[in-house]
């Protein structure tokens, strides 16, 4: 956490509009100098300077690239506490500018491309935050799967067979249990298709099959709807083989009780740590339990990856 010192000059150098609109559209773009003062009509002088400033603060990095240097947001490395107040700010604020200079910045990037500047020059270092075509998360996932051979699958707590219809290619047997019938009916409508996924409703605090059925275990986004995730776990490793592995995402623990409310969740997410041990209380022996992610909208969750083999 940051001293008065520290937070005051964040405050101070986030409280310029120009510096406010850099950061912004450098996190939809990576510019030269150039640039910038064709997409926020600054002049040569102001850029520069704006840019040293945010350079030192770490909010910036640039990169050479031939005789140009590009500069772009630094989300990998910026601070914790630079990165909250940045995301308060540009929630906090709706202004056409910020668009404006997006789709400006869009155009130079486009035309730039169009003069034999290779794209993937311009993103090095932060191709994930970048659309090409082809490349979306969809389609890497899909793709990945490949290395993967997969025996009796469970997803619990599986909805419609969203997570059923990726995995089914490369899994023996895909088996999606659900509370709900309604969501049951339309999965088996929807992947009718499929001959190796089935679907039951259930209670995924007492699982409906024997011990050791099961190759894999999904618990995708499940925890979240457990009145008891403890008995969850548990039941989740009972029906594992001997090896089988636990596949499992949850939100981290968080404060905003108001934005799941929607959603009918029963908890307010987990700590890295206590899900561990839930997990290894269950009989798993756990080789990730970590955060992997953060999502870009307010309030920002963050979300735990979890695996554990069954001993």
């Amino acid at each position: 956490m940051n001293d008065l010192a520290t937070t005051t000059e964040l405050c101070r150098l986030m409280g310029e509009p120009t510096r406010l609109r850099f950061l912004g559209v450098l996190g939809e773009e990576a510019l030269t100098v150039a640039e910038l003062m064709q997409v926020t009509g600054v002049t040569q002088s102001r850029a520069s300077a704006h840019l040293a400033k945010l350079k030192e603060a770490g909010l910036v990095h640039d990169r050479p690239a031939g005789p140009a240097t590009f500069y772009a947001r630094a989300d990998e490395s910026m601070s914790g506490e630079a990165r909250a107040l940045w995301d308060v700010l540009r929630g906090q604020t709706s202004d056409a500018l910020f668009e404006e200079d997006a789709q400006r910045a869009r155009a130079i990037a486009a035309a730039r491309a169009g003069e034999g500047v290779k794209w993937a020059d311009t993103v090095a270092g932060q191709m994930e935050r970048h659309y090409s075509p082809g490349r979306t998360w969809e389609a890497t996932a899909r793709g990945l799967l490949g290395l993967c051979e997969l025996g009796d699958v469970l997803d619990v707590a599986s909805g419609d067979g969203v997570n059923a219809e990726l995995v089914a290619p490369r899994a023996k047997s895909v088996t999606c249990i659900d509370a709900s019938e309604k969501v049951i009916e339309a999965g088996r409508r929807r992947l009718a298709h499929l001959g190796n996924v089935r679907f039951e409703s259930g209670d995924m605090h007492a699982l409906p099959f024997a011990d050791a059925s099961f190759d894999q275990v999904l618990l995708m986004n499940a925890l979240q709807y457990a009145k008891r995730p403890a008995q969850v776990a548990a039941e989740a490793a009972r029906v594992l083989r001997k090896g089988g592995l636990l596949t499992l995402v949850t939100l981290k623990r968080h404060r905003h009780e108001g934005a799941v409310r929607p959603y009918n969740h029963e908890n307010l997410g987990f700590a890295p740590g206590q899900l561990k041990r839930l997990l290894e209380k269950a009989g798993l022996a756990v080789g990730t339990c970590a955060v992997t992610s953060r999502e870009s909208k307010p309030p920002h969750f963050e979300i735990i990856s979890a695996y554990g083999r069954r001993k």
